[in-house]
Parts: structure tokens; C-alpha cells; sequence
């Protein structure tokens, strides 16, 4: 009865495991219509490709780890898609950056770590250190989302925390962490455990701060025309008040630049922004890597 349930829950693990393997692609297709890779970064699928990669070779070690070889065998196919896209629509800087990654990472650190698999280790030893490796990586993936988690606090909006990521996230982590409970496997529980409280506590923060974000962006909006206007009546009132005088005086006095009028304009557009304005440009651009699944 065990065996069967495990069975299950590894298919069911299996599916929602490629859902968010295939989430990236969207991304992608926006690169390749773009033919750019923008301000996306290629670490995030270089490590998850070499994460998949490890999980892969676990599971053909792993007596009856069909289902473990399976998914992240088709996890690996996935990434290696994405980083041959963003290798090949990358600016020429990122594009060797990348393809050192890949060298680095999915040749040379997975490379030794088979090589010393297979011709120094023997026995129970070879799944113990490959399973540590991997829980480890794994781990460091659920972990990553932590930033975005402190943004949200701190602007009090999940804007850039996507739901359905990471709901998909909780989802894969509690199925892995009940098949790792049913098959006794301590190296996809742990991640998987600590994996399944962070989704929850990602879900939580969501529904907090769901509806503030939607009365934030109103009153953004609010202060943002309340702006306009008041500029709009600054400017007529000084414009009539210069009237006035030129026909008092009889003079006519010189109207504003438009050099002036377009620096006013962007001072005081500037000082409306608010976080989620630079978004695209860096000071929190912190979640990008969390867009990849691996379980």
C-alpha cells in the first residue's frame, strides 16, 4: 500500500515538477520575439540546469529512483533550452559570462563530482555525498525567494512576488517532502520540508498584502493627477499673475522655456516614483532568480 501511494505521489510530483520547469516560458518567448535578453540574468537557469543535473544522477543511483531520474531528466532539457536561448540572444558580454557559468558549473563541478562518485567512493557513500550536494543546492534554491519576501514587507505590495509561482513552489515542495516521507529519503525531505514552510509563509505574505498593494497603486495614482494638477494650476497661475503685471507695466515678459518646463516636469515626476518604478533598472530587481522550479 506504501509503495503504491509513494507511486502516486511521485506522479503527481512528477507533473507539477514540469509545470514549473516550463514556467520560464514565457520569458523566453519575450527574448526571442525581442531578440534580446534584456535585463534578465542567466545564473538562475545555469545553476537550476546543474541542480537538475545532480538530481538526475541521484536518482539513477538511487535503487527505485525512477521517478527522481525522470522529472529532473526532463527538467534538464528544459534548461538546457533556456541557457542555449539566452546564450544566444545575450549582449556579447553577458553571453560570455554565461557560457563561463556553464563551463564552470555544469562541466567542470558536475563533471568532478561524478568522477569522484564513481572511482573514489563505493557503496551507501555514493548516495549519501551526491544526496548532500543535492539537498544542499536545493535548499539554496528554496531559500532564494527570502528577498522578495523582505520586499513585500517592506513595500507592503507583492507586485513582483507572482502567486501562481509560488504557489506551484509550495505545491511541489509539500508533494516532494509527503513522497519523501513515504519512500524514508532524508535528502528530498529536508529540502523539501524547509522548501514546503517557506511556500507557506510566500502565501501568507500574499494574502496580507494583496489587497494593500491594489489601495497602494491607488493612491499612487491619486497623488500622481493631484500632482499634475497643482503643476498645471501653478503654472497658469503664474503665467496670469505675469499678465497682470506686463499690463500694469506695459511690458511683455518671456514665457517659460520648454527646457525649463520639461525639468520641472521630471523633477516632479521624479519625486512621485515610487520602488516599483526603478523595478527594471536594478535596486529590486531580487526575484528573477526564484522563476525556476527545481525540486
Amino acid at each position: 500500500m506504501a509503495a503504491s501511494l509513494s507511486f502516486v505521489m511521485g506522479i503527481i510530483g512528477n507533473v507539477i515538477s514540469i509545470l514549473v520547469f516550463a514556467s520560464p516560458m514565457k520569458t523566453f518567448i519575450g527574448i526571442v520575439k525581442k531578440k534580446s535578453t534584456e535585463n534578465y540574468k542567466g545564473i538562475p537557469y545555469v545553476t537550476t540546469l546543474l541542480s537538475t543535473s545532480l538530481w538526475t544522477f541521484y536518482g539513477i543511483l538511487k535503487p527505485g529512483g525512477l521517478l527522481v531520474a525522470t522529472v529532473n531528466g526532463v527538467g534538464v532539457l528544459f534548461q538546457l533550452f533556456y541557457v542555449t536561448l539566452f546564450i544566444v540572444f545575450a549582449p556579447k558580454q553577458k553571453k560570455v559570462t554565461t557560457i563561463k557559468l556553464v563551463g564552470l558549473f555544469n562541466v567542470l563541478f558536475y563533471g568532478s563530482v561524478i568522477g569522484a562518485t564513481l572511482l573514489v567512493m563505493h557503496g551507501p557513500l555514493r548516495l549519501t555525498f551526491v544526496g548532500i550536494i543535492c539537498a544542499a543546492l536545493t535548499i539554496g534554491m528554496y531559500a532564494s525567494p527570502l528577498a522578495a519576501m523582505k520586499n513585500v514587507i517592506r513595500t507592503k505590495s507583492v507586485e513582483y512576488m507572482p502567486f501562481l509561482l509560488s504557489f506551484f513552489l509550495f505545491l511541489n515542495a509539500g508533494i516532494w517532502s509527503a513522497y519523501a516521507l513515504l519512500v524514508k529519503d532524508i535528502y528530498i525531505g529536508v529540502p523539501n520540508g524547509i522548501g514546503f514552510v517557506l511556500g507557506l509563509a510566500q502565501l501568507i505574505l500574499y494574502g496580507i498584502y494583496k489587497n494593500k498593494s491594489k489601495s497602494t497603486k491607488s493612491t499612487e495614482m491619486m497623488e500622481d493627477e493631484g500632482s499634475a494638477q497643482l503643476v498645471e494650476m501653478g503654472m497658469n497661475g503664474e503665467d496670469d499673475h505675469q499678465k497682470n503685471r506686463s499690463i500694469i507695466k506695459g511690458l511683455s515678459l518671456p514665457k517659460p522655456t520648454l527646457d525649463r518646463q520639461y525639468s520641472v516636469k521630471n523633477i516632479l515626476r521624479s519625486l512621485s516614483y515610487g520602488p516599483y518604478d526603478f523595478h527594471s533598472t536594478g535596486p529590486l530587481d531580487e526575484y528573477d532568480e526564484v522563476e525556476n522550479g527545481k525540486f
